[in-house]
Order: C-alpha cells, then sequence, then structure tokens
C-alpha cells in the first residue's frame, strides 16, 4: 500500500510538471523589461519568449508579435525550444506508460510488466526534467551576463520572467518524479535478488523405490 500510495504522489507531481512544462514552452515573458520612463502613464512592459515578443502598455494595449525566422534567433534560444518541446514529449510519454503500470491500475498485466513499465515511465520523466533544466539556466545565464554587461545600455537589460521560473519547477516535479518511480521498482527487484523464493528439495520416485527394493532383500 506504501508503494502504491507513493507511486501515487510521483504522478501527481508529473502531472503538475507536464502541465507547468507547456505552460513554460508556450508563455511570451522568459524575460521581461519593465521601462516606465518619466511618465507612468506611458509605462511599457516588454517581454520575450520562445515563440513571439509581447508588449504591454499601461494604456491596457497588448500585442504580441511571432518569431517566424528560425536561423536569425540566438543560439540560446533556438535550443531552448528544441529541448523544452522535447521535454514535453517525453513527459507526456511518461504519463502514458506509468499509467499502466503504476500498482493502483489495472492495466500492465503481471508484476513484472507494471515494474518494467514503471521503470521506463520514470526514466522519461528524468530525461524531461533535464531537457527542461538545461535550457532554463542557459536562458537565465544569458540573461544575468547581459544584465551586468556594462557596455549594454539600461533600457536593453532584461530579468527573468515568470516562465523561467514555472520550467525550473516544473523541471525539479519531474526529476523527483522519475526518481520515485525508479526507486519504487529498484527495491522491489533487489528483495526479489536478495531474497530468492525458497526451492523444496523432494527425493525422487527412483530414490524411493531403490530404498524400497533394498528394505525387501534385507527382510
Amino acid at each position: 500500500m506504501a508503494s502504491a500510495s507513493l507511486q501515487f504522489f510521483a504522478f501527481i507531481l508529473a502531472l503538475l510538471g507536464v502541465f507547468g512544462d507547456i505552460a513554460a514552452t508556450l508563455l511570451p515573458n522568459w524575460k521581461v523589461n519593465a521601462d516606465v520612463g518619466s511618465n507612468i502613464i506611458t509605462a511599457i512592459t516588454q517581454m520575450q519568449g520562445l515563440w513571439m515578443d509581447c508588449t504591454w502598455y499601461s494604456t491596457g494595449m497588448f500585442s504580441c508579435t511571432l518569431k517566424y525566422s528560425i536561423l536569425s534567433l540566438p543560439i540560446y534560444i533556438q535550443v531552448a525550444r528544441t529541448t523544452m518541446v522535447l521535454s514535453c514529449i517525453l513527459s507526456a510519454f511518461g504519463i502514458c506508460i506509468t499509467t499502466v503500470g503504476m500498482k493502483c491500475t489495472r492495466l500492465g498485466g503481471d508484476t513484472d510488466s507494471k515494474n518494467n513499465a514503471c521503470f521506463a515511465g520514470g526514466i522519461c520523466f528524468i530525461l524531461a526534467g533535464i531537457f527542461g533544466l538545461v535550457p532554463t539556466c542557459w536562458y537565465t545565464r544569458e540573461i544575468i551576463s547581459n544584465f551586468l554587461d556594462q557596455t549594454i545600455p539600461e533600457s536593453s537589460k532584461h530579468e527573468p520572467g515568470g516562465a523561467v521560473y514555472t520550467g525550473f519547477i516544473s523541471a525539479g516535479f519531474l526529476l523527483i518524479a522519475g526518481v520515485i518511480f525508479c526507486s519504487s521498482c529498484f527495491k522491489r527487484q533487489q528483495g526479489a535478488w536478495i531474497y530468492p523464493p525458497k526451492q523444496h528439495h523432494f527425493p525422487s520416485t527412483e530414490q524411493e523405490s531403490n530404498a524400497g527394493y533394498s528394505l525387501k532383500d534385507y527382510v
């Protein structure tokens, strides 16, 4: 029962990680620049994401521009696009596989098959967490390095947005869920190796017949 409840907890973490991963991939606020200027009425908030750049005006107007050209983007944005999409795909596969292999479900067949499915789903979650952690770290490093660069004007400097923090938290959820699924299956298999089933050895029929024949001779 404890193993089933732990797997269910890991599955909830994985679901939160999947939703957060998708949201972080689509949100336009990976980096934010607030330019208030001399008048707060004309304040402008500029947000840049993986797929679009958005501008929000204090008057209530909001406009976005899609990034159509891929080759014109910096290399860290191209890598972030690829790895975040891979993270979403792997985490979705992990959800499907662990649904079959979880102990509290009636799918997946026998115990060994369910353990293998859980282990495979845990590996998918771990890979998804790594793929989600790499772009967020790289993107944050680029933002911080540009912010600390004295040659860049203040109006061109940005700060990490909400999508970056969402990506960090989602990657952590996926990594924790993957470790829980893999460790639960590993412990079960390790217990089977340490404590193998006892084998009862019974004397063969031939030995019994031979013993009976020798007793008759002596009688």
